[in-house]
């Protein structure tokens, strides 16, 4: 890692919404004053994004979605730039710069969600007082908000003399556009710029833990060709145990063999076989013939492996190739593997980073935080940087429950707190440095 200047944070103490303790200053008082100010425009900006659909093949909808943001950012007078995605098949990402000096901070945000325009699940709608439901309020509109919402702060208080930003809203986070090289271009390069990557997805939706470490995750796929005949002829030597016998063992070594593995997970996610097998790795779907008297001829196995670093996944992928390859007789089997999100591993400046976040939001009233485990939180764009700058941290959105089903649910109380959270601790970044390697 290329050599960076971080600038890491002093702690004092605040009561928010109530009392200000005698520690903070006039600055920072305006700064939490400020967000309260703008709490609700951020609400009405919420409510507007997430009542359009932008499943991330809804290419349409995930650009409405962009040019509400990019607007919002234009008023602001900041620079916006939208990444047309066709090269990538998909709608592509907002791109904002603000800010011209001081710490070199990438925000993290995406527009898409995993909700189709023929989703049953379309509209925002309050609950409670404190629970509002909605496709993509937590994962992770609310977290694109709370991004708006920080910038507009520090716009308005004149704090942006001192600090830069890049902001990435992206297009394909649910779904990846390939080649994976193009999906991911701006967001890597504004990785190799910052000093900061800063994560706004919910992490396990809980605001007493926040995401210092992330697995990443690949996909494999294994073909299996087997030897068709009668089925009375099925274990016999000039047939062997057919294609879809084959895929069992697969999948029962890898469940016995990778066990050993701390937070490995390899999950099958289609099995599909028979004598005539269509298979639509795009779409996830297909279709198969067979008999139950025809010994099955092929078979298809799809899944993902989430890994907590390089080295794992190396051991996992040699012992998956290892089992694959001993075939049962008259069978033969290939694994291949697709790249993915890379894993965003668990350093000692994250962990920094974290303890300054916790000790902040402890100032605040409102807790400790800690590290999330990462067998709770999926794989996020933050990963595809986490190696390049000094300090990562996610999960710092709207907090929630019920991601990616038709129960999807914020908790508006953590709208305001994980604003004010890391508006703060940004502010105070810039008063200590520290070399990074």
């Amino acid at each position: 890692m290329k050599l960076k200047i971080l600038y890491v944070i002093a702690i004092f103490t605040l009561i928010p919404l109530v009392a200000f303790s005698q520690n903070i200053n006039p600055e920072e008082k305006k700064l939490i004053n400020q967000i309260s100010a703008n709490m609700a425009e951020a609400n009405t900006l919420l409510r507007k994004v997430v009542s359009i659909n932008s499943g991330t093949m809804n290419f349409e909808g995930v650009g409405k979605v962009g040019k509400v943001f990019e607007e919002a950012y234009q008023k602001l007078g900041f620079k916006t730039e939208w990444i047309d995605g066709s090269g990538f098949n998909r709608a592509g990402h907002l791109y904002i710069e603000a800010g011209n000096s001081g710490p070199k901070i990438l925000l993290i945000g995406h527009l898409d969600t995993v909700f189709s325009k023929s989703s049953p699940f379309q509209s925002y709608k309050k609950l409670s007082s404190n629970r509002v439901s909605g496709p993509g309020i937590s994962d992770m509109k609310g977290g694109d908000v709370i991004i708006y919402n920080l910038i507009k702060t520090f716009k308005q208080l004149n704090l942006l003399q001192r600090f830069q930003f890049r902001i990435m809203l992206m297009g394909d986070e649910e779904r990846r556009g390939l080649p994976m090289s193009l999906s991911t271009k701006k967001l890597k390069e504004s990785g190799q710029w910052a000093d900061i990557a800063l994560g706004f997805e919910d992490g396990d939706g809980n605001p007493k833990t926040a995401v210092v470490s992330r697995r990443g995750a690949m996909s494999w796929h294994v073909n299996i060709k087997g030897t068709p005949a009668h089925s009375s002829q099925i274990f016999q030597p000039k047939v062997g145990d057919g294609a879809i016998f084959e895929g069992a063992r697969i999948l029962q070594a890898f469940r016995n063999q990778l066990k050993v593995e701390n937070n490995l997970t390899y999950n099958p996610g289609v099995f599909i076989g028979g004598t005539r097998v269509n298979f639509n790795s795009q779409k996830s779907s297909g279709d198969a013939f067979g008999k139950n008297n025809v010994v099955s001829q092929i078979a298809k196995i799809t899944g993902d492996i989430r890994a907590m670093d390089p080295e794992q996944v190396i051991r996992t992928q040699t012992m998956m190739k290892r089992i694959v390859a001993k075939s049962l007789p008259g069978t033969k089997s290939t694994i291949a593997f697709e790249p993915g999100y890379p894993p965003m591993a668990r350093t000692q400046n994250n962990l920094y980073l974290l303890k300054t976040y916790s000790k902040t939001s402890h100032d605040l009233g409102y807790g400790t935080v800690s590290a999330v485990n990462p067998r709770n939180a999926g794989a996020a764009d933050i990963s595809f940087v986490a190696s390049d700058v000094c300090m990562a941290m996610d999960g710092l959105g709207l907090m929630g429950s019920g991601g990616h089903t038709v129960k999807e649910t914020a908790l508006m109380n953590t709208f305001q707190s994980q604003t004010e959270r890391i508006a703060l601790t940004i502010l105070r970044m810039e008063h200590h440095s520290l070399n990074c390697h």
